[in-house]
């Protein structure tokens, strides 16, 4: 039996975003990470994490007609249409799809893995169980002087079904910024 005069179907919930406040990253369940320094400045994210916020460093401005270069770094959630269990095979199988879906959003359907680059390790943040996936896509944009980027997902156990992530796009020519963000993931904190 219809109550309402025209039925109406609810409204589709929007998904969550986080923010960068201070000197940190924070998801929409007020997990947190801290920025890669002063230099990084907000950004949307665009990667494809849930209830994430993002940083965008330039690394090339304006290399052709006003396009610029950088590097990226999200913080978020584990999107819910990914599936995820925590066992080492789970959070392994959630960082390669975590890692399919930012290529995808950040560069293109096309854009390739370089072969052989793709690395995997256990890792642990603050106790929690996690996974690191890293590997270099090929760059081939002209004018533009990189020839690769290299890709890195974390994807951390919360503990209670859910896992925070955090992913960076790091420019070939810029590989300082791996241990910096390797760094910056052992400092996340999970809100309970």
């Amino acid at each position: 039996m219809e109550t309402v005069s025209p039925s109406a179907k609810p409204t589709e919930t929007p998904t969550p975003f986080g923010k960068v406040i201070g000197t940190e990253m924070v998801a929409s369940n007020n997990d947190t990470m801290p920025n890669m320094s002063s230099a990084w400045g907000n950004i949307g994210e665009r990667a494809g994490l849930w209830g994430g916020a993002a940083i965008w460093l330039t690394v090339h401005s304006n290399y052709d007609k006003g396009k610029s270069w950088g590097n990226y770094v999200a913080f978020g959630q584990l999107p819910p249409e990914i599936a995820y269990t925590n066992t080492a095979a789970g959070l392994k199988a959630a960082s390669i799809q975590v890692g399919g879906r930012m290529i995808y959003n950040l560069y293109d359907k096309d854009t390739q893995v370089i072969k052989g680059s793709a690395t995997h390790k256990a890792i642990t943040v603050n106790g929690h169980p996690g996974h690191e996936l890293t590997a270099k896509v090929a760059v081939k944009v002209p004018k533009l002087p990189e020839t690769f980027s290299t890709v890195m997902i974390a994807v951390i156990d919360r503990g209670d079904g859910t896992a925070a992530v955090s992913i960076a796009d790091i420019a070939g020519s810029t590989p300082a910024w791996q241990n910096v963000w390797r760094y910056k993931v052992s400092q996340i904190k999970l809100s309970k």
